[in-house]
């Protein structure tokens, strides 16, 4: 991918007093021409590269702009092989495996990057949604429509879409995209998307308004539950909705104000604690536990 390359070569250029166009050439697999229509890209870019014509000559960044190193500092490319690395957890790893070898440590300037942390944003069906991203990804790239079969509380339902982003959001992968059924952009979430598609017929890209790129307004959390916990689910609490997240009570109860989006995920988060959680509010909550848990009675008397 160019932009993987003109990263490599930018970090090349910075961890060297100066390098040559054959030596890049064979470091990212690509011709000379190619390593000079990049150079080129990154001078357009406003990058100060020098080129030595002759014997001892080749390419670099003028020596003041190194020095200061505003282009991308330690810390920031650090942040970028992070980043990566998480991308590489669900992705095919040929070409980013080159990408992170290319960002690998080797001198002072890029030190930092041996980076303490481990991203991985897979699942248990990680073959399925690298194959899923791929495709989306594929889709994108190609202005191909998808189809998929989408299963959500009201059943299953046929959608055709225009595949704009994919997206890592609240713990979850989604594809963002303009959906011909609902003539609106939706999200739509990967785990939910079976038996995906690319179809033949070829889109025109849409200009995402400014309202739709809020992917938290596609997912808001504006429903309210109030709920009394037993204190052997503090951990429970804190680990799901943050230390703040409720209050202590005289009876020593944790009384919480918990923001959902999904009735049936928060329904079925409730019931993972049994008896030792009490629905206060909203009524239609308390009603379908106590329906939920009469069934279940039944099932075993």
């Amino acid at each position: 991918m160019k932009l993987d390359r003109l990263l490599g070569i930018l970090t090349v250029l910075l961890r060297n007093e100066r390098t040559n166009a054959p030596y890049l050439a064979g470091k990212f697999e690509v011709s000379r021409r190619t390593i000079g229509r990049d150079i080129d890209a990154l001078c357009r870019a406003g990058i100060p590269i020098i080129t030595y014509q002759g014997s001892g000559g080749g390419i670099s960044i003028a020596e003041g702009y190194k020095l200061d190193k505003s282009i991308l500092t330690s810390d920031e490319l650090s942040g970028i092989l992070a980043a990566l690395k998480g991308i590489g957890s669900v992705s095919e790893k040929s070409q980013l495996e080159k990408t992170l070898d290319k960002l690998s440590p080797g001198t002072e300037v890029v030190m930092s990057l041996t980076e303490p942390i481990v991203i991985d944003l897979a699942s248990h069906y990680k073959g399925d949604l690298t194959q899923k991203i791929e495709q989306i990804k594929k889709a994108i790239h190609e202005k191909r429509l998808i189809e998929f079969d989408y299963y959500y509380e009201k059943g299953v339902s046929h959608r055709h879409i225009e595949p704009a982003f994919v997206i890592f959001y609240w713990s979850s992968w989604y594809v963002f995209g303009f959906c011909t059924l609902r003539q609106d952009f939706r999200l739509f979430k990967l785990q939910r998307l079976w038996d995906l598609r690319l179809c033949d017929e070829i889109f025109r890209e849409r200009e995402v308004p400014p309202e739709k790129r809020d992917f938290h307004s596609c997912l808001p959390d504006d429903k309210i539950l109030v709920a009394l916990f037993d204190p052997s689910l503090k951990y429970q609490l804190i680990e799901t909705y943050g230390f703040d997240c409720f209050t202590v009570t005289e009876e020593g109860l944790l009384r919480a104000e918990i923001g959902y989006t999904n009735r049936e995920y928060i329904i079925a988060w409730l019931l993972r604690f049994g008896a030792k959680v009490k629905i206060l509010e909203p009524a239609d909550i308390a009603n379908e536990i106590k329906r939920i848990a009469a069934e279940i009675l039944g099932i075993y008397s």
